[in-house]
């Protein structure tokens, strides 16, 4: 086979196999506004791993995830990605960050009852108290606005950690969807943190979910 040949025989596999990585395993995306400070900067670069959800696996309280818009809450100038055509190959191989996703954390999934808040201002998950200092921003509420729902079978309550900017389920109760996001929304769960290289790092859930009790079976305003 001519060098030529072969080179662009490669170069078909590499694009071949860097797409098929995109679709099954591992996505890269940026975040593009300030909502989940201090975890992510605006403009910071994650990677999404898929293979969490595989098998009937399901995004758990506390996972950071990326989600494709439910309806309505990305404006235009957020749902664009790649701007020219080298850019979108790029990101078809999954080399260039995809637009038109969100970023938010699980707070909720089928079943319980999320509450703001209790009479210390905490947030409540099946009668459970959230301690959330480990992630918010410094001196923030964990909500400034009261809510009292039960997250239908299937879907999500998410909240982004820098709470008095992120526009999540708290801002789209009046919508269609009630705030709530479909489980077959998520592309899949952050596990890192990837640029700028300073701050890079493997993305954990926090502990502060591991005690949060099951379902009570208690219904609250937002069940459907």
């Amino acid at each position: 086979m001519p060098l030529w040949l072969e080179s662009v025989v490669l170069l078909g596999i590499a694009l071949a196999l860097a797409v098929l990585i995109k679709a099954l395993f591992l996505q890269a995306f940026y975040i593009p506004s300030p909502s989940m400070e201090p975890q992510f900067i605006e403009n910071d670069r994650i990677l999404v791993q898929k293979v969490s959800y595989w098998g009937g696996g399901s995004p758990e309280r506390g996972d950071i995830v990326v989600f494709q818009d439910p309806g309505g809450w990305l404006g235009p100038a957020d749902s664009g990605g790649a701007t020219n055509a080298f850019t979108r190959l790029l990101e078809q191989v999954g080399l260039y960050p995809t637009g038109g996703h969100l970023v938010k954390r699980v707070m909720a999934t089928g079943g319980d009852r999320i509450v703001c808040c209790d009479d210390q201002g905490r947030i409540t998950v099946n009668g459970d108290p959230l301690d959330e200092s480990a992630y918010l921003p410094e001196g923030v509420a964990p909500s400034d606005q009261p809510f009292d729902k039960t997250v239908p079978d299937g879907y999500l309550w998410v909240m982004g950690d820098n709470r008095p900017f992120s526009a999540d389920s708290r801002a789209h109760t009046g919508g269609p969807g009630g705030g709530f996001v479909n489980d077959d929304l998520v592309v899949g769960k952050v596990f890192a943190l990837v640029w700028p290289w300073g701050r890079a790092e493997i993305i954990d859930r926090p502990e502060v979910f591991d005690g949060v009790p099951g379902p009570s079976g208690s219904a609250g305003e937002g069940e459907q």
